[in-house]
């Protein structure tokens, strides 16, 4: 079910795993032993966008890796959090620091560990080939898998639904100030300036013996 507009707009603050919600949960290996992770552009620049747009975007994980600190670092995001054995404790101690209520955090997972901090936020997201029981404390399940545009699918339904809050207010400050204006060539400007000329046409003899001659 897609959400509501009114929710989404009132986001301040998406938070993510990352095996599994920002990469397609596989973990690769070099065979001198280093780690590879796979992430997605279109997720990428969604996120940089919704930055733009002015949500904090923040990534905790249980694990440690070089590669999330690099990633978080090209797309600007604001917190990174490693090697958590408690999500929900440190989301609880982000909010708090940045100022953000818990209804207006979006809380991404995948997996069981995830859950606790699901329950905190106002709008938890499960993503599409998540755990059933992650699924079930969802109030949305991304339509695309993980590492493959989920984050972008659930970044774009935030700015469009923000886009839209503002235009709506744009609307209505453009309908108040329409109601507030005078109305223009009602009973007030035109009767007055077709007066006004009448008047000065009748009141001098040069422009009555002019109208004279045109009318001939």
């Amino acid at each position: 079910m897609r959400p509501s507009a009114s929710r989404l707009a009132a986001v301040r603050l998406l938070v993510m795993d990352v095996d599994g919600v920002l990469t397609d949960g596989g973990i690769y290996y070099t065979e001198r032993g280093d780690e590879l992770k796979r992430f997605d552009v279109r997720d990428g620049q969604g996120l940089v966008l919704l930055r733009q747009a002015g949500v904090l975007t923040a990534v905790i994980t249980r694990r440690r890796s070089e590669i999330v600190e690099r990633r978080a670092d090209e797309l600007g995001i604001a917190e990174v959090h490693q090697g958590a054995s408690d999500k929900r404790a440190v989301l609880e101690s982000l909010l708090a620091r940045r100022g953000v209520s818990a209804s207006e955090a979006v809380y991404v997972g995948d997996d069981v560990g995830d859950i606790p901090a699901m329950q905190l936020v106002g709008f938890p997201v499960a993503v599409a080939d998540a755990v059933p029981p992650v699924k079930r404390a969802a109030a949305y399940i991304t339509r695309v898998r993980p590492g493959h545009g989920a984050i972008r699918e659930l970044c774009d339904l935030i700015l469009s639904a923000k886009g839209s809050n503002a235009r709506s207010i744009g609307e209505e400050r453009t309908t108040t100030a329409e109601a507030a204006a005078p109305e223009r060539g009602g009973a007030g400007g035109a009767r007055v300036e077709g007066t006004t000329t009448k008047n000065a046409t009748e009141n001098n003899p040069t422009a009555k013996r002019r109208t004279a001659k045109r009318r001939r």
